[in-house]
């Protein structure tokens, strides 16, 4: 039975129950239990495990040594939803301490198995939009790496930093418009259109690609925006009609 197939006394209980086995293995050095929740087949006890990992480095700085040297071990194991895992739960401690986890994101990056690539890019997702200074100053490192599957991948992950605050990620963007691999000028793309659509972000998109100078790829990205607004149509600020007019005014 997985996890949502559980009335919600029992998935409350469940979770407080991995919660006090992590937290008693992390506290005694052991890891049975933890790799046990790490490699579960149900996305949900292992979104749990990893939740849990979050909160107990943030409350007990006491703790925060054993915690990064099980994760550091967990790494290296062979299943890879156990490495997919750590690199989640390094993703939560690096909302608000995103050097000390560094380390894993560079491994994460190049690991072999897409599902820690792509955890790569989630965890820097919900760690940019929370701390996105450091964290956009190391995806930046990437942006010309010669593997097109890590500029994609880095291009992907600062989308949600850019939907709040579009100005943060703009110039990074920028240093993408000449790529000739289609894989990331499609991404490229699509992150213009997914950082458009919210209050006050379109104008900011706008004046920014009139500085650019790949016009191919600045048309391509005005349909995207123009699009994203009727796909988007319940969440947008601009209806599409409004967003064409705010793109008319700026007379490209």
């Amino acid at each position: 039975m997985s996890f949502y197939d559980l009335p919600k006394p029992e998935r409350d209980k469940l979770v407080e129950q991995i919660n006090n086995s992590i937290l008693s293995e992390i506290i005694n050095g052991k890891k049975e239990k933890i790799t046990s929740y790490f490699s579960d087949e149900d996305t949900y006890i292992r979104k749990t495990a990893y939740l849990a990992i979050g909160k107990i480095y943030s409350s007990d700085k006491s703790l925060r040594k054993k915690v990064l040297a099980l994760l550091e071990s967990l790494l290296k194991e062979e299943d890879f939803k156990i490495r997919q895992t750590v690199v989640n739960a390094a993703g939560e401690i690096g909302k608000t301490d995103f050097e000390i986890v560094q380390y894993f994101f560079d491994t994460g990056l190049f690991d072999e198995h897409h599902s820690i690539r792509n955890a790569v890019i989630g965890s820097v997702k919900k760690m940019g939009e929370k701390n996105s200074e450091p964290v956009l100053k190391w995806a930046k490192k990437y942006l010309h790496h010669e593997d097109k599957e890590i500029r994609r991948e880095i291009c992907h992950g600062i989308e949600l930093r850019g939907r709040t605050h579009p100005e943060d990620i703009l110039p990074m963007l920028k240093e993408l418009q000449h790529d000739k691999t289609k894989r990331v000028s499609s991404t490229l793309v699509h992150v213009l259109g997914q950082i458009a659509y919210k209050k006050g972000c379109l104008e900011k998109v706008l004046a920014h690609l009139k500085t650019w100078d790949n016009h191919d790829v600045v048309e391509k990205a005005i349909e995207e925006i123009i699009d994203v607004h009727d796909r988007y149509k319940d969440f947008s600020f601009y209806t599409q009609e409004q967003a064409k007019e705010v793109v008319d005014k700026f007379k490209w």
